[in-house]
């Protein structure tokens, strides 16, 4: 009798599964991120395969900035009736009212650096001691340093010199009082791998993801949906255009792409035509500075 060799997919998504499960074997109380976007929805599906036909295993926290696509909103209720999880939202709006944070300004008023203090607290409310993210390599330079178990010491902060050595598939989950690691089961897949999982699994988006008409403000080459929480200055342009979006984040930071992909065989054609990354081509607050992401890193973002 032959044996199966796994396939590319195959392999990714078996990495993916044993990692769930040294999570669940090394941590006391571990917990998922979920924004509502594609890469945590994927986490959601590789978790109840890993764990099957048992409990989903972990709470699902969201760090709800008041800035959201209601369309994630609404899939993420949906997605939590449907599997039976614990779903666990704090708001970055209380957080400001608690800690007296200034709330920012301008025509796209990003609270995204402020989701730290809020995930912060949220880990110390709940003791967690892992936290589960979508995170890729492909996506940004910051996060191409991390390693799958990253650790967060007593303060939530993340340094890139001081990462542990992963060989052979070994991870230390070791850790002190205080301190917590982030995980990320799928650091080594890509975009595109991610939509051909999604294609091959029929896993449900929120549509967003897909073609559709949507009002947005032309800025600096990129397009910005018109909503209650962008402020259009006088002389921006406006115009009804069909696009979809590569990443699910604030409606203040998260730019759209011109398309009239529909189906997913269309949008894993965009993808392979494409040569600037999600993060590259779709969010405004990464090009604040070079090392955004880095910096928020540090301090404890995700």
């Amino acid at each position: 009798m032959s044996l199966h060799r796994l396939n590319y997919m195959e392999q990714l998504e078996a990495e993916s599964i044993h990692i769930f499960r040294e999570v669940a074997g090394q941590f006391e109380r571990p917990a998922l991120l979920f924004s509502g976007g594609k890469d945590s929805i994927t986490l959601v599906h590789l978790a109840l395969k890993a764990f099957a036909p048992g409990k989903f295993p972990f709470p699902l926290v969201h760090i709800d900035t008041g800035h959201n696509f209601p369309e994630a909103l609404a899939f993420r209720d949906k997605l939590v009736e449907e599997i039976g999880a614990e779903l666990i939202v704090r708001k970055v709006e209380d957080t400001i009212k608690q800690r007296r944070l200034t709330e920012p300004k301008g025509k796209f008023p990003s609270r995204n650096w402020l989701q730290t203090y809020t995930l912060l607290d949220t880990i110390e409310e709940f003791e967690f001691d892992a936290c589960i993210g979508g995170g890729r390599r492909d996506e940004e330079k910051a996060r191409a340093k991390e390693r799958i178990f990253s650790v967060r010491d007593e303060f939530g902060q993340w340094n890139p010199k001081l990462q542990r050595p992963e060989l052979w598939n070994i991870y230390n989950g070791r850790i002190h009082k205080g301190e917590n690691v982030r995980v990320f089961p799928i650091s080594n897949w890509t975009e595109l791998d991610i939509w051909n999982y999604i294609r091959s699994e029929r896993i449900p988006l929120p549509s967003i993801y897909f073609a559709h008409k949507r009002e947005v403000i032309e800025h600096e080459g990129q397009l910005i949906a018109t909503s209650e929480f962008v402020r259009p200055s006088e002389g921006d342009i406006i115009a009804l255009k069909s696009v979809r979006y590569r990443t699910v984040g604030d409606m203040t930071c998260t730019a759209a792409v011109e398309s009239y992909a529909s189906t997913l065989d269309e949008v894993v054609n965009e993808i392979i035509a494409t040569r600037i990354s999600e993060r590259g081509e779709t969010r405004i607050d990464d090009k604040v500075t070079e090392a955004a992401m880095e910096d928020r890193k540090k301090d404890g973002y995700f």
